[in-house]
């Protein structure tokens, strides 16, 4: 005996709204779906850097010279930064003595952050004004694909060099693994 069910006008009409109801839950489900994402892959993650993608800033950091005589070989201690690479108690060495040429510190300069990391560059400085300039063109470790352009300027008040510019971190080509 087979029982057959019927259904009335108005359970269709139900049912159709129902599954009509649904969809337009799911549609809207997957579209605030795709708009979180979409605001995800579009919105800067400076905290999220990867290999292949550059990554840049602003640099503020200051050091102090107490143990700089102007000898080569010299160097600077960094009392503070915004740059996790460039830890407290990192140091800059400059390559060239100061007063060559007369009235300038002009030095090819390593900044070194301990365990292989370091950055090379050159700083100029002029004892006149006590401003100056610092390029960074590369490094190894953790300052690979390192540069950085900063102002040099003094305060006087602490004793402390400032320097504040920009940085940033250029992927870096395969370079054949480990020789």
């Amino acid at each position: 005996m087979r029982v057959f069910k019927t259904t009335s006008r108005n359970e269709r009409k139900t049912t159709r709204e129902d599954k009509t109801m649904k969809f337009k839950v799911m549609t809207a489900r997957i579209g605030a779906a795709f708009a979180l994402l979409a605001i995800f892959l579009l919105s800067p993650r400076p905290e999220i850097v990867s290999a292949g993608f550059a990554r840049n800033g602003s640099l503020h950091v200051t050091k102090e010279c107490s143990a700089y005589t102007g000898a080569a070989g010299s160097f600077c201690t960094f009392t503070s930064s915004n740059l996790a690479e460039i830890r407290v108690g990192s140091r800059v060495f400059y390559d060239q003595a100061a007063g060559i040429p007369t009235g300038l510190l002009d030095s090819n300069v390593v900044l070194d952050a301990g365990a292989g990391n370091r950055a090379v560059g050159r700083c100029t400085l002029d004892f006149a004004t006590i401003l100056g300039l610092c390029t960074f063109s590369d490094g190894t470790g953790q300052f690979a694909g390192f540069s950085a352009r900063v102002n040099v300027s003094l305060d006087r008040k602490t004793g402390l060099f400032h320097w504040d510019g920009t940085y940033s971190f250029d992927p870096q080509p395969d370079r054949g693994g480990d020789r």
